[in-house]
């Protein structure tokens, strides 16, 4: 697997990795990339927070959006023309109501997956989807880290798709292992704390929608298989409106008196918005991107990944010089974790994604004490659901 600046190639002790084939400096795009199969969050959705069907894109312009999240009406944003929603391109699925942000997605979706799996009255596997979902967002709580409806996703992607075997390959390349038989690590996903609720959701998968090519999924370890993969290759997703009519704000050409006043108002904004929503203020969701998936992880990495385009297209970023043949790393922990002890990175690293990391920093730090530092008391391997542990004490309004 290649791409423009970069390639895959075998990385010393961990298997593959993405390597430079150019220099990167600090700031540089190294890639971009759409994913494979992405999803809203279960939770999110539910809450109000509006997102296109295929691409994410938030659907609520930058004012509706910071009314909801503030509980508060009789907000008006200034500067309306940098919020980028245009209403007029919106449209709905006929049977189900679902959203998208234009009919090019709209048609993507009925292509891709959406035919086999849209809620309308008229499709026989409506009450199963909705019961299957149901269980699933009763034992994965906000905030969110996966979806079992992405899973549906890529079973209805393989159902509808021309070129099965392909298709299937490509899910196949995922490394979809629940353990890492050498460190003898588990993934937490598949613990015997969640045995039964897993087993729950198996069998509702399989009553209601299935694969032939995909059977092995609904087996007891194919489908903690199918888990682990999502565990240990899912990216976060988030879009805003808001956010982006922030960033054109301070984009804009304005006085130093002015720019001064804006930035206060925005400051004031967020404050209330945290004071109602806390961290949950984007539209979230999860997706699987093929070659973003082959960075490694490094507890002191070189790029970073975010979503610039308001919908659920990645971009991998250098964060700082990256030489020709460097690999590319980046962390697949939140800024929360990352900031922990050495002990308390490795344990979450080991129960997340299967392994010790061994990057400069860890090394650097190999003789601190093996104790939980501090900041992570939030962090337990004995929670009873799904949830991250990168949590926020507010509740999704």
């Amino acid at each position: 697997m290649a791409s423009l600046g970069v390639s895959e190639r075998n990385s010393a002790g961990k298997g593959k990795g993405l390597f430079a084939d150019v220099h990167f400096d600090e700031k540089d795009v190294i890639l971009t990339e759409e994913p494979l199969v992405s999803c809203q969050f279960s939770w999110n959705r539910t809450y109000s927070y509006r997102a296109c069907e295929y691409c994410m894109r938030n659907l609520e312009t930058a004012e509706e959006s910071c009314r909801r999240l503030s509980d508060d009406d009789k907000i008006i944003l200034p500067y309306k023309e940098c919020c980028t929603v245009d209403k007029s391109n919106h449209t709905k699925c006929e049977s189900c109501d679902a959203e998208y942000c234009s009919s090019q997605c709209k048609m993507k979706a009925a292509n891709q997956y959406h035919a086999t799996i849209c809620l309308g009255d008229a499709n026989p596997l409506k009450q199963e989807l909705e019961t299957l979902e149901d269980m699933w967002k009763q034992i994965h709580y906000p905030p969110e880290t996966s979806s079992i409806m992405l899973i549906v996703r890529m079973i209805a992607l393989v159902k509808q798709s021309a070129n099965k075997e392909r298709l299937v390959k490509k899910f196949d390349a995922f490394c979809n292992k629940t353990a890492n038989e050498r460190q003898q690590i588990l993934h937490k996903l598949v613990g015997e704390k969640f045995s039964n609720q897993i087993d729950n959701l198996r069998l509702q998968l399989k009553n209601t929608i299935q694969e032939y090519r995909l059977e092995e999924w609904y087996t007891h370890d194919g489908f903690r298989s199918i888990l682990a993969l999502l565990g240990t290759n899912q990216q976060g997703i988030g879009s805003s409106s808001l956010s982006t009519w922030v960033k054109n704000c301070y984009d804009l050409n304005l006085s130093e008196e002015t720019f001064s006043k804006l930035d206060k108002y925005i400051s004031d904004m967020y404050t209330k918005l945290f004071l109602h929503a806390g961290e949950f203020l984007d539209c979230d969701g999860v997706g699987l991107y093929p070659l973003q998936s082959r960075c490694n992880h490094s507890c002191r990495p070189n790029a970073e990944v975010s979503f610039e385009h308001g919908d659920n297209k990645l971009t991998l970023r250098a964060i700082r010089p990256i030489d020709k043949d460097d690999e590319i790393c980046i962390s697949y922990m939140c800024e929360g974790e990352a900031a922990r002890s050495r002990h308390s990175r490795q344990k979450i690293l080991s129960e997340n994604y299967l392994f010790l990391c061994n990057c400069d920093r860890c090394e650097e730090q190999v003789d601190d004490p093996d104790e939980t530092s501090s900041e992570s008391s939030g962090y337990s391997s004995s929670d009873d659901d799904l949830s991250s542990d990168c949590e926020s004490s507010a509740v999704a309004p």
